[in-house]
């Protein structure tokens, strides 16, 4: 999961100039079918294995995530990145209480503080002012989005499971659903091969093996874990912004990344947790 979050976080510095040259749902289709072209091609076999309640597991899982980026996306419209971060961030809430008073799950102590550490540590990296208005409100949604399908990929994603198929399916169905968002107005493509490698990068890496990487590790961690563990790529975030992106290394990204990873620190720490069968 550190890994995915890592691979998450390097895509912000590369795919900020792409995006002001290729509308955000355009190029979140495009990412999505290279993706799932991808998985097909390495394991199609996989693919063809799949049963039906894994088709019908693997297209909700897709649809929820799917909206979860359409909302996130429009979101953004109409509020600043730093507040859109912050706000999608906030699965790392909302994935503990839904497994609460849905699943009846019980987080142990150690999460719950984790929890409220991640959040503080995310407010540090994140917010400089916050008001609530649409943008904030439809940013809020994907974040509950978000959490469902942490929640479901737990719930779903056994070890031993058809991990690829069942990723080729959410990627299916991601593609599908970001491509409807953008078809009223067509489609446009990246006009400079700059632009096309950088797609390919965070279709192949951040889109087919981020999903991979998800997916087979939700089948052995909790939800809340996971979604604690996925605050992760903020900090990521930043360290490539300061790396590739030329910005500088300020008190922000060095205590909100600190209170992330004594988060983490706290979810990893043995305390009787039980294994996932």
């Amino acid at each position: 999961m550190v890994l995915l979050t890592a691979i998450w976080g390097s895509t912000f510095p590369l795919i900020k100039g792409v995006v002001e040259r290729v509308p955000v749902v355009d190029f979140l289709a495009l990412r999505f079918v290279i993706a799932t072209l991808a998985v097909v091609a390495v394991a199609y076999p996989s693919v063809r294995r799949l049963t039906r309640r894994e088709l019908g597991r693997g297209a909700v899982l897709g649809l929820v995530y799917g909206v979860a980026q359409i909302l996130q996306t429009v979101g953004l419209a109409h509020t600043s990145a730093a507040v859109s971060g912050f706000i999608t961030g906030m699965y790392v809430v909302a994935t503990p209480l839904i497994g609460v008073f849905w699943l009846g799950v019980r987080p142990r102590w150690n999460l719950w503080v984790a929890v409220v550490l991640a959040t503080a540590g995310l407010a540090v990296l994140s917010l400089q002012g916050l008001a609530v208005g649409t943008g904030e409100a439809l940013t809020l949604l994907s974040a509950l989005m978000y959490a469902v399908h942490i929640v479901l990929l737990s719930q779903w994603s056994r070890v031993g499971s058809n991990t690829w198929g069942l990723t080729a399916v959410q990627l299916a169905v991601v593609a599908l659903v970001c491509a409807a968002g953008g078809f009223r107005d067509g489609f446009t493509l990246p006009q400079t091969s700059a632009d096309w490698w950088v797609l390919l990068y965070v279709a192949v890496l951040a889109g087919a093996v981020a999903m991979l990487l998800q997916t087979w590790a939700q089948a052995r961690m909790s939800a809340t874990r996971a979604a604690i563990t996925m605050t992760m790529e903020p900090v990521w975030a930043g360290v490539f912004a300061v790396a590739i992106g030329g910005e500088q290394l300020g008190v922000r990204i060095l205590l909100g990344g600190l209170l992330v990873l004594v988060a983490m620190y706290l979810v990893e720490a043995r305390t009787g947790e039980p294994p996932r069968a």
